[in-house]
């Protein structure tokens, strides 16, 4: 037997697929389809407010550099407030690693539900819902991979055509 994807919950292998503790052998399997919900706003709202994040200290510092200059203080004021300005815009830097690294695994994540079905003994059957893309993916594939193989007719261990050129000609 040969094990394509298993997690806490799913578990695709060459004989069955099992989700939640259901079990579903893929020779009862006729038909695998997908969907996809519409877009959640709560995840692009995530993304904004990450971007802003970012944006916030740079905006900050080039605001506070435009004060100095407009003030037209000594220089001693100002080069002490575009100091601080530019310290500012610097909080960024170490933040701004795990800001990107959310924001990547934001877009790993996805921002729709997405659902696996199947037609089992003749009957639509949800198999999984979940707003994780990047797991639904490796989920959809190995569920892919297993019915090409079961798909597949028994080799004979003839070989039936050429091997080479030599062979061929």
């Amino acid at each position: 037997m040969i094990t394509y994807y298993d997690d806490r919950s799913v578990q695709v292998t060459s004989a069955v697929i099992r989700v939640d503790g259901r079990a579903f052998p893929l020779a009862e399997i006729g038909l695998v389809w997908h969907r996809q919900g519409s877009r959640s706003w709560r995840v692009l709202a995530g993304r904004g407010a990450i971007g802003a994040a970012l944006a916030g200290p740079l905006v900050a510092a080039v605001i506070g550099i435009a004060v100095a200059v407009w003030l037209h203080r000594s220089p001693t004021v100002t080069l002490a407030i575009v100091g601080a300005s530019v310290l500012v815009g610097l909080a960024v830097g170490p933040i701004a690693d795990f800001l990107f690294n959310h924001l990547d695994r934001s877009y790993d994540r996805g921002s729709r539900q997405r659902e696996l079905w199947v037609r089992w003994r003749g009957q639509p059957v949800l198999l999984l819902r979940t707003g994780d893309a990047l797991r639904f993916g490796k989920i959809y594939r190995a569920v892919q991979r297993a019915m090409e193989n079961t798909a597949l007719p028994p080799r004979s261990g003839r070989n039936t055509g050429p091997t080479s050129r030599a062979a061929a000609q």
